[in-house]
């Protein structure tokens, strides 16, 4: 799996793999009905069998225990309860041992199918409905729909250290009194309405002009619609659009075919690109910047934001 995940994360085929799990729920008259759910296998260290649990005292209702895996100890998180299952007696007997944000945890999920290798034009935006927060994006198969689950909003809440709150708003707005933020463009892609929110409010508290795009497909439009403005006023592109700012995993394109698009076109190449993903390894790290990337931004580095936009907008 780290091989294949490799070769996509510093690729732009636009595809992924995801490995599909099951938790399912009981109806009124316990009868089980099957759900299906994925997540990138870039994220996935391992799936194992459900090993010792040591029991928690006092914790979250989510949080049933730790495991001890390899000498190191790793919290347990219940997905049932997370996305408010009725289970009955269900037990889960799989664990996905996860990595992101520079974060490990593990889920614990009742049964794991296969990995599939899609392409991201196949990943459907969810229906946007109060229940569909949890969820980034959908796949439609032959006999079922697979729900791409947000990770990092699910851990966000039972942790608010992972999570991205208002505490990265408190940011110096005044961090650069020689910019005149009003007058500069920047572009946030992100299919997470939670963490694309959070960018874009703190960007707009600093004085930024924001404009948002809910995946890859429609920043690359916003992108070309901005092209051509600048042609027609026969201006630069960077004073219609002075910075991208892009998740990777996006329904129908993803950040780095947007991001190769963009560095393969001889006007569009000047314009900066931050990379803002969970998936930033040291390794990923240089192969985004060897792909063009401008900058790199993960949850941890969050805090810097409008002083990396700064940085670029100024050059």
């Amino acid at each position: 799996m780290q091989n294949n995940s490799a070769v996509l994360l510093e690729s732009d085929t636009n595809e992924l793999e995801i490995v599909e799990f099951r938790v399912d729920e009981c109806d009124e008259q316990g009868n089980v009905i099957p759900c299906y759910y994925g997540v990138n296998v870039a994220k996935v260290r391992e799936i194992i069998r459900l090993p010792h649990l040591w029991k928690v005292l006092n914790g979250h209702p989510a949080i049933p225990g730790m495991i001890k895996l390899r000498d190191k100890v790793i919290t347990v998180v219940d997905l049932s309860v997370m996305l408010n299952k009725r289970v009955n007696d269900l037990q889960a007997e799989r664990v996905i041992v996860l990595e992101f944000n520079r974060l490990i945890v593990a889920v614990l999920v009742h049964s794991v199918s296969r990995i599939y290798r899609i392409s991201w034009e196949q990943v459907e935006p969810p229906v946007k409905t109060a229940s569909s927060t949890q969820v980034t994006g959908l796949v439609k198969m032959e006999d079922r729909i697979i729900l791409v689950l947000d990770f990092e909003k699910i851990v966000g809440e039972l942790y608010r250290e992972y999570s991205m709150g208002d505490d990265i708003h408190l940011l110096d707005a005044e961090s650069s009194g020689k910019i005149d933020r009003s007058k500069i463009n920047v572009l946030v892609a992100d299919d997470s309405p939670f963490i694309r929110n959070t960018m874009c409010n703190t960007l707009r508290a600093a004085g930024y002009h924001v404009i948002e795009a809910e995946n890859g497909e429609e920043a690359w439009e916003i992108i070309q619609v901005k092209q051509q403005q600048a042609r027609l006023k026969q201006t630069a592109l960077l004073d219609e659009l002075a910075l991208l700012i892009t998740d990777i995993e996006m329904p129908k394109m993803d950040g780095l075919h947007l991001t190769s698009r963009i560095k393969k076109d001889d006007v569009l190449k000047e314009l900066p690109v931050v990379i803002f993903s969970s998936l930033a390894s040291d390794d990923n790290i240089r192969k985004w910047q060897a792909l063009g990337a401008s900058g790199i931004l993960t949850k941890p580095d969050l805090p810097k934001l409008v002083e990396l936009t700064d940085q670029l907008v100024s050059r």
